[in-house]
């Protein structure tokens, strides 16, 4: 069965499709980021905010967070679901 995470403000990736969540910071996560961005299959979810986390989905799209990489992982292993208290969000806004 088919389960959401919440990924930050209001958006929700399903648990199945994900492959990997990593820091955007590395070369080659960027790269990633810019080819599918070139071809068409990047989803933003960052709100506007600076992304914090890389979701790299089965399909070989690309989705931002604004989330922390922690968070996301920890909503994962905690088999929470879209209705999660945002109260993560509001600490990785800070951060």
């Amino acid at each position: 069965m088919a389960r959401l995470i919440n990924i930050g403000f209001g958006n929700a990736v399903n648990t199945d499709k994900v492959l990997a969540v990593a820091s955007p910071v590395a070369a080659p996560i960027k790269r990633m980021v810019s080819h599918a961005r070139d071809n068409g299959l990047l989803i933003d979810a960052s709100q506007g905010r600076k992304t914090k986390a890389v979701l790299v989905l089965e399909d070989g799209r690309i989705l931002l967070s604004a989330l922390q990489p922690e968070t996301i992982t920890r909503r994962f292993n905690a088999g929470s679901d879209f209705s999660n208290d945002i109260s993560d969000e509001r600490t990785d806004d800070l951060a």
